[in-house]
């Protein structure tokens, strides 16, 4: 089995073609927001191959990072859309008012402002919880159940972590809490206090400029 361990912060352009060809062939990693938390598991590539991840303790992947193993290959992660709770409001105060609620709980946040959506244009993004939508409903806040790629943002006190491709994409990544699938990996989660913004642009491996 293929062991990916170390994180790339930088592509060539040979490797940026490499990705692109296994994208098509389905050689990558499409995973969830809590499986990106460990730095150490085993996972299924797209194409149904057994790949191992170990990684040093420095945070979370993020979708779009790309791996590499001591014999040179490559491994991109793409983040995989998942069950989140979308919340918009009608106005930028209320809506910031939920964020602060959900803050305060030390809920992993994902901000969204590319769609219109009332007078406001912004969304948040959580992992359901029943009780926390309940809250935000009680507060006017609009809840919708919907599917994307979660990428809550690092918590301000953390350093960021290169990106190994030259398109923009999701900088972001949080802790796991209560509300998590369980997953067979080999370490705990780890907790930060977190919100965050998502920008949501092609990988690598979809990119068209080649």
């Amino acid at each position: 089995m293929k062991i990916f361990n170390t994180r790339l912060s930088t592509l060539s352009d040979t490797q940026k073609a490499q990705l692109a060809e296994q994208y098509q062939a389905d050689d990558y990693l499409l995973l969830d927001f809590d499986t990106r938390q460990h730095s150490r598991f085993r996972a299924i590539t797209v194409l149904g191959e057994a790949v191992g991840v170990d990684l040093p303790r420095t945070g979370g992947l993020k979708g779009d990072d790309v791996l590499i193993n001591e014999s040179g290959e490559l491994m991109q992660v793409i983040a995989k859309p998942q069950a989140v709770t979308k919340v918009t409001a009608d106005n930028d105060f209320l809506l910031m008012k939920g964020a602060y609620h959900l803050g305060n709980r030390h809920v992993p946040l994902m901000f969204d402002h590319s769609f219109n959506q009332g007078d406001a244009g912004y969304a948040l993004y959580f992992e359901n919880d029943h009780v926390l939508a309940q809250m935000l409903e009680n507060l006017g806040l609009h809840i919708e159940s919907t599917s994307v790629p979660f990428e809550p943002e690092t918590g301000a006190y953390q350093t960021g972590q290169g990106h190994a491709h030259g398109h923009s994409h999701s900088h972001a990544h949080a802790h796991s809490h209560s509300h998590q699938e369980s997953h067979s990996h080999d370490e705990s989660h780890s907790h930060g206090h977190q919100h965050s913004h998502s920008h949501h642009d092609a990988p690598v491996g979809r990119s068209n400029d080649g």
